[in-house]
């Protein structure tokens, strides 16, 4: 699978941000620009070839992308007449390298959530997000929906549609059928179709090349086209990233499923880990070979984990109703055996916000 930003445009919405920079270079968060978010979520799901469209200061970005030192391959393709194009020019441009592979798609002034990328990832078929839960916008994309699939793209469509973000999963063989259709635009001859939508490309096949709509409600995914957004979109994530994930071990042994599960719960937010006290393992298995200070000292170590925690009893009660994490969670050793009903007893009688 390789990922396709396309960071092409001028930018010229967003004023004095970008007189020296690309738009996808304006900083988000004391930590992060648009770009380094995207390529960061990028790394984190293993995806490691990336195809990048520039134009405007494409040198800068290029010298960019090299010193956040991440592990990524990235081509960068750029489009000569980016000031006379849209971005169906620059995909265009980038063909031969976005052939025979599943792509994810994305624009480069997108800012979207952890978890929206995570199930635009592992979609088992080709996808765009989308939102039933926002009001249709009067100026960006809305797409139509046809019997379970996205049938056209547009500014223009408010029938039967939804509002719609472009960020995209697309498997190879429908890819395929729509990159032609760009292909078809560009080499038709007529220069007006260099300056349309990719998706104008798309919405003459999109019969043939199936797209199922992500609803992806009221998280966070949404485009930066000037300063007043960028606000929004800054506030929006600023939330985004002070949500608190709550999850609990009674583990003397540290194991690679441990450090999966920590990994994937950091990744929704400030994790804090709830460490058993001893009487609390022994309550319902043998006494841990580690005592609880040890033990609480071995979870401090893991990158990730923002604060550790003492949970007293084996139910969760006590710990959530005192930290009110956003997110709770668990591995699957709660669907059977001992554990069964035990934090979900708790928790259904606790409204976790």
């Amino acid at each position: 699978m390789k990922a396709l930003i396309l960071n092409s445009g001028l930018g010229t919405r967003m004023g004095v941000l970008t007189s020296e920079q690309p738009k996808c270079m304006t900083e988000v968060s004391a930590s992060e620009t648009i770009l380094s978010r995207q390529l960061s979520q990028l790394a984190y799901a293993g995806i490691d070839e990336v195809v990048m469209t520039t134009g405007y200061y494409d040198e800068v970005l290029v010298n960019y992308c090299a010193s956040l030192e991440l592990p990524l391959h990235i081509t960068f393709v750029n489009n000569p007449v980016y000031d006379k194009t849209n971005y169906i020019y620059s995909i265009y441009c980038a063909r031969e390298q976005l052939r025979d592979d599943d792509i994810i798609l994305m624009h480069g002034d997108l800012v979207f959530e952890n978890t929206v990328f995570d199930d635009v990832y592992s979609s088992q078929v080709s996808c765009m997000t989308v939102s039933s839960s926002l009001p249709l916008p009067e100026k960006d994309f809305k797409a139509v929906i046809k019997e379970g699939r996205i049938d056209k793209v547009g500014i223009e469509f408010f029938n039967s549609a939804l509002a719609a973000q472009p960020l995209y999963k697309l498997k190879k063989d429908d890819w395929s059928i729509w990159l032609d259709n760009i292909i078809a635009f560009c080499e038709s001859g007529e220069e007006q179709k260099r300056k349309v939508y990719a998706e104008n490309a798309f919405n003459e096949v999109s019969g043939r090349c199936v797209i199922a709509p992500l609803d992806v409600k009221n998280r966070l995914c949404s485009e930066i086209d000037n300063p007043e957004d960028l606000a929004v979109v800054s506030s929006r994530l600023k939330e985004v990233e002070s949500r608190t994930v709550y999850m609990c071990f009674s583990s003397d042994i540290i194991h690679s499923g441990h450090i999966s599960l920590i990994k994937k719960a950091a990744h929704l937010g400030k994790l804090i880990v709830g460490v058993m006290s001893d009487e609390a393992v022994a309550g319902f298995k043998r006494l841990p070979m580690l005592p609880f200070d040890e033990r609480r000292s071995m979870f401090e170590s893991i990158s990730g984990v923002s604060r550790v925690v003492e949970q007293k009893t084996l139910s969760y009660r006590e710990n959530l109703e005192k930290l009110r994490p956003d997110i709770v969670v668990h591995g699957d050793d709660w669907v059977t055996g001992k554990l069964l009903f035990l934090p979900f007893g708790a928790l259904s009688h606790f409204d976790v916000p």
